[in-house]
C-alpha cells in the first residue's frame, strides 16, 4: 500500500472486536458453527468452555446446550482437536485440514519422537517402537468398531495398552506412565483420534476418543496461510508477536504467510506496526451503543491476542489471571475487561468491578443484565473453571 500507513486506534480495535468476536447484540449468531466460524477456534481445555463461549454470543443462549451437543456429536460440524501451541480446540470441522497441516504436524512429529526416547528407556527396553505399532495399530482399529470408547473400554480389547514404562527415570519429576494415555496423546496431536463425546455433563472432563474423521493433506505452506487469513479477518489488526504467540509457529513462519496473503501493514498505538487481510483497511464503525458481556475463562477473545493493554488494563492481571497465564471469566464494557465473574456454591452467578473508569448506571444495569442472562440458562447447572484464579475464587467462595 503506497502512501501513508493507515492508522487504526484502540477504539476501532474495541469495535472490530464487539463485532467480529460476536460479542453486542446485533453480531450474535443463531447456531454453534457461525460462533466457531467466526472466532476460527474455540479453547476446548476446559470442556465447559466452549459452552460458555458459544451461549455468549448465540442470540437465544438457551438452546446453547442442546445445539453444542448437536453439533459436535450428531452432526459432526464441529471437532475437539489438538492445535496451535499444542493445545484442545474446538474447530469447525472443515479447518480440520489446515489446522493439522498448518500447525500439528511439526508439534506431533516431536511428540511421538518423545514418547518412543521416554518408553523405550523408561522400561529397559522391553516396550520397543515396532511393539508400540502393533499395539497402536491394535487400538485404533478397536475404536473404530467401537465408535468412541473410553480409555479403559480400549484396553480390555488391547492389553497391551494397560503396560508402564517409568518417565524420567532418575530425575526428581521421575514417575510411572501408562501406555494408554501417552499414545493416545499423540494420536491426539497427530490428528488420528479426536475427543468425543463426554462422561456425563457438559461440564465433565472426563471424554472419550473418537476415529478422526478423515480430511486431505495439505501442504504446510498453504495451511499456514488459510489460518493466517482467517485469523486476521476476525482478530486484526494484529502484531507479529500475536501471530507467532497464537499459531506457535517460528517468526520466519509468519512473515512468510504474511507476505504470501498479501496482509497490509498499518500502524497501532505506540508506534507499533499491525497487520490486516488486504481489503480490510477500510475504518469499521463501531456498534449504536455500549455493549456488556460475560466471558467464561480461557475465552477466545480475552486469549485471543498475546498483546493485550488495548483491552485489558495490565493493572487487572493479577486478578483475572492464573500463574501459567489462563485467563479467567472476564466482565467486559465497551471492548475492555472491567471486571471478573463466578458462580457461588448455589449457583448464583456473582461479577465485580476492578476498572470502574467511566462506568456509570447505564454499565452496570447492562452486566447485570448479562450477569442474568447467563444465569437463567445455566439454571442449576454448577461450572467451576479448570484454571482457578485469585478473583474467581474469592467470588465463589462469598
Amino acid at each position: 500500500m503506497g502512501g501513508k500507513m493507515r492508522h487504526i486506534g484502540v477504539a476501532e480495535r474495541r469495535a472490530r472486536l464487539a463485532l467480529r468476536q460476536r460479542l453486542v447484540g446485533a453480531a450474535r449468531a443463531a447456531r454453534p458453527e457461525e460462533v466457531a466460524g467466526s472466532l476460527v477456534a474455540l479453547h476446548g481445555t476446559d470442556p465447559a468452555t466452549v459452552y460458555l463461549a458459544v451461549g455468549a454470543r448465540l442470540t437465544d443462549a438457551g438452546k446453547t446446550v442442546a445445539e453444542v451437543d448437536r453439533a459436535l456429536y450428531e452432526d459432526r460440524t464441529l471437532v475437539r482437536m489438538h492445535g496451535m501451541r499444542h493445545t484442545v480446540f474446538v474447530f469447525p470441522t472443515e479447518l480440520a485440514a489446515v489446522v493439522h497441516a498448518s500447525t500439528g504436524l511439526a508439534i506431533a512429529a516431536k511428540a511421538r519422537a518423545k514418547l518412543i526416547k521416554d518408553m523405550t528407556t523408561g522400561s529397559d527396553g522391553r516396550l520397543t517402537e515396532e511393539w508400540l505399532a502393533e499395539v497402536e495399530a491394535s487400538a485404533l482399529a478397536a475404536l473404530a468398531r467401537r465408535g468412541q470408547a473410553t480409555v479403559n473400554e480400549l484396553t480390555r480389547d488391547e492389553p497391551r495398552l494397560k503396560e508402564q514404562f517409568t518417565y524420567g527415570a532418575g530425575k526428581s519429576y521421575e514417575s510411572p506412565h501408562t501406555v494408554s494415555s501417552s499414545l493416545m496423546r499423540v494420536l491426539g496431536v497427530e490428528g488420528r483420534v479426536v475427543r468425543g463425546q463426554p462422561m456425563g455433563s457438559w461440564t465433565s472432563s472426563q471424554f472419550r476418543w473418537a476415529v478422526a474423521p478423515p480430511h486431505p493433506e495439505l501442504p504446510a505452506a498453504e495451511a499456514q496461510c488459510e489460518l493466517l487469513r482467517r485469523w486476521l479477518a476476525v482478530c486484526g489488526p494484529a502484531t507479529e508477536g500475536d501471530l507467532k504467540w497464537w499459531t506457535g509457529w517460528k517468526v520466519t513462519e509468519v512473515r512468510r504467510a504474511l507476505a504470501a496473503v498479501g496482509a497490509v501493514a498499518v500502524s497501532l498505538d505506540d508506534g507499533v506496526t499491525g497487520y490486516v487481510t488486504d481489503g480490510d483497511v477500510d475504518p469499521v464503525a463501531g456498534p449504536s451503543s455500549p455493549w456488556a458481556a460475560l466471558l467464561p475463562g480461557l475465552d477466545p477473545t480475552a486469549m485471543g491476542w498475546q498483546e493485550r493493554d488495548w483491552y485489558l488494563a495490565p493493572s487487572l492481571r493479577p486478578a483475572l489471571f492464573d500463574r501459567s497465564g489462563n485467563v479467567g471469566p472476564t466482565v467486559w464494557w465497551d471492548g475492555r475487561v472491567v471486571g471478573g465473574w463466578a458462580q457461588r456454591a448455589d449457583g448464583e452467578v456473582v461479577w465485580r468491578l476492578l476498572d470502574t473508569e467511566e462506568l456509570g448506571r447505564d454499565a452496570r444495569d447492562a452486566i447485570s443484565g448479562e450477569a442474568a442472562r447467563l444465569q437463567a440458562w445455566l439454571g442449576t447447572t454448577r461450572v467451576t473453571p479448570r484454571f482457578r484464579t485469585p478473583l474467581e475464587r474469592e467470588l465463589s467462595s462469598g
